[in-house]
């Protein structure tokens, strides 16, 4: 268990002039969360409340939730010797997670497919422009907001409210392997050219088509994700 976190290594400062308005709270889970997903925070970093409200000079209180909150969305876990500690993934929880992603996406799609305007698709046309300019560029880092940003529109297209409520639930645990596919330029560029090939078929309302581009899109992911942990052991 790795233990002594530094938070200020991970952007945080003592919070105590933040505006009363503002939720403290609300403030360190989503700093977090931020930085677990990044990767700045490794699974097995141990947290522990009172050292982290001391070295933000709060209150154990906000802590607290932030902790909850955390640990709803399976980012942290309770850990035996006190406190929480990130919370790792395990070959079958990838699987599991790329499997159900896989299942709820590409219906999700089909729906968009059905449902979208013409506005929603020049929508995703700017996303590829802005994930194009990234890879000229070589700015790798920036592609897995881009391509969250793209998902989250294509979804929200679908015009069903529970299911995009379904698949935001476990985007927290697929960003950060997001971060792992889209940070190979090779593996990116084959992304971007299915997002232009999932636009063609959206553009004719081809439902079944976009299923199958996506869920193909999804399972190619899960086995280079899957490759690159392979010599891990236990949780990634």
């Amino acid at each position: 268990m790795k233990e002594n976190l530094d938070l200020k290594s991970v952007g945080f400062e003592p919070l105590a002039s933040l505006p009363i308005r503002k939720s403290l709270g609300q403030h360190i889970f989503t700093h977090l969360k931020k930085a677990i997903l990044k990767g700045d925070i490794s699974p097995g970093n141990r947290l522990i409340e009172n050292k982290v409200a001391k070295a933000l000079e709060i209150s154990r209180t906000p802590v607290r939730e932030a902790f909850h909150k955390l640990e709803r969305e399976g980012l942290i876990k309770q850990i035996p010797q006190g406190g929480y500690a990130v919370r790792g993934l395990t070959k079958e929880d990838i699987e599991d997670l790329f499997g159900i992603r896989s299942l709820l996406e590409s219906y999700a799609a089909g729906l968009a497919a059905k449902n979208h305007t013409p506005e929603d698709l020049l929508l995703l046309e700017e996303k590829n422009r802005a994930f194009q300019r990234c890879l000229d560029q070589d700015q790798l880092g920036q592609l897995s907001k881009i391509n969250t940003e793209f998902h989250d529109i294509l979804y929200s297209m679908s015009g069903r409210p529970l299911i995009i409520k379904m698949i935001s639930q476990i985007q927290a645990q697929i960003y950060r392997f997001r971060n792992i596919i889209l940070n190979d330029k090779k593996n990116a560029e084959i992304s971007l050219k299915l997002h232009i090939v999932l636009l063609k078929a959206l553009k004719t309302r081809d439902a079944d088509q976009v299923e199958k581009l996506l869920k193909k899109h999804i399972l190619r992911g899960r086995k280079f994700v899957l490759a690159s942990l392979k010599n891990k052991k236990g949780e990634f």
